[in-house]
């Protein structure tokens, strides 16, 4: 006989679970707590198998024998609704698994040792804000290039451009890991390159023009300040290095026998070794900083503290305080000043890009060797310290605080 409704209702649990048939496969057991659950029999490649359906009353009578016909349809297909339950399951957690969000934190956890500490935080830190609330719990197989798009213009719709940019860039190595380790099999960030709005191209203030590079050189051999800071603004003339290189080196770095300093990866951009060939002027200023900052671990030690370098504002104050503006000069432009006149000068592009220490580009060429063009490198920073000699030396030297 056919279940009924009410004869549901009025099943009483008992000392042991017992069954009450309905048709075609299907039945109610109760458990001797008192749970109804609907249970579907049936035979597929001569064994006898049982399928769960749901509880009562979550699963009403009806629905049970919707999803009991559900099952007979496929057994009458030669399909096993118990097998394919599981691989539905397992499918299921297996996505759980692949998330992008999990995908990315594998990926930063990979790559974190690579970065500098602040980087590391501020990748994750991106991503957790941007990213994860909007695509994090999909799949990442299923993402297609819109998902990534609508994530990345609530970005920019508040004006940040540039780090819509940038985490679009994180998402990239975040598709290719996948991909690399068999969970994607493409990488959608590539499919929204001209998607976002441009850029805009910012440069740090420099001074390019020669007559104006000799005043300025002229200015800080006038400069009445501390001489540790005179010297480190003429090393960075000399070196080009970035801001935060100079201000951290460390006399360990400096090897004068091989006229190099080198600076490790840790302290790189790009985590990697980097050769500076020292020129004969810049060892004859090493030579003069010595005596004062030998004896400690920093070429330019804090104010306050031999134990700690120089402030990352003392350079730039310092330009302050010789009369250049912000929008004129900063600590950083020493290195666009270099480039620019190379390039000008017809120096070879890529021993200038190696001794800027940029980054690789192209793929193809960005196996990265820490003495490339090392012999062209020597012979460009000599010439480029005798060509500042040379504009210096256009008049005599003034002193900080007289007009330009």
């Amino acid at each position: 006989m056919a279940l009924t409704n009410t004869t549901i209702k009025n099943a009483k649990p008992k000392d042991k679970s017992y069954k009450i048939p309905d048709e075609r496969g299907l039945s109610l057991e109760v458990s001797p707590k008192g749970g109804k659950w609907w249970r579907f029999r049936y035979r597929f490649e001569g064994k006898q198998k049982l399928l769960s359906l749901g509880t009562y009353p979550d699963v009403s009578l009806k629905r049970a024998r919707e999803r009991r016909d559900e099952a007979r349809k496929l057994v009458a297909n030669e399909v096993d609704p118990g097998a394919l339950r599981k691989a539905e399951k397992a499918a299921k957690a297996e996505e759980g698994a692949n998330t992008f969000e999990v995908i990315a934190r594998e990926w930063h956890a990979k790559r974190v040792s690579t970065w500098t500490p602040n980087y590391g935080k501020q990748v994750l830190k991106r991503l957790e804000a941007d990213i994860f609330p909007a695509i994090g719990q999909k799949p990442i197989a299923s993402l297609e290039a819109p998902d990534l798009l609508t994530a990345l213009r609530r970005v920019e719709a508040r004006g940040a451009i540039d780090s819509a940019h940038r985490i679009k860039q994180y998402c990239s190595q975040v598709f290719l890991y996948a991909i690399a380790t068999g969970r994607a099999s493409r990488n959608i960030a590539d499919d929204l390159r001209r998607a976002l709005a441009p850029v805009k191209a910012t440069h740090h203030a420099s001074i390019t023009d020669p007559k104006a590079i000799g005043a300025l050189l002229r200015v800080i051999e006038g400069y009445d300040g501390h001489l540790v800071t005179l010297l480190a603004l003429r090393l960075a003339a000399l070196t080009f290095v970035r801001p935060g290189e100079l201000r951290k080196a460390e006399w360990s770095e400096i090897d004068l026998q091989a006229k190099e300093w080198r600076i490790p990866a840790q302290r790189m951009k790009a985590r990697q070794l980097h050769i500076v060939p020292l020129s004969k002027q810049a060892i004859a200023t090493l030579g003069e900083l010595h005596p004062i900052t030998g004896r400690g671990r920093f070429l330019f030690p804090g104010a306050r503290s031999n134990g700690r370098p120089m402030s990352e504002n003392t350079v730039n104050a310092a330009l302050r305080r010789m009369g250049y503006t912000k929008e004129e000069m900063t600590g950083h432009g020493f290195r666009s000043m270099a480039s620019t006149i190379l390039n000008e000068k017809q120096w070879n592009f890529d021993v200038i890009e190696r001794q800027l220490a940029h980054a690789e580009r192209n793929t193809v060429r960005a196996a990265y060797n820490f003495a490339d063009h090392l012999p062209e490198r020597k012979k460009m920073m000599q010439w480029w310290a005798d060509h500042l000699d040379g504009l210096r030396q256009g008049a005599q030297v003034i002193p900080f605080n007289v007009a330009r």
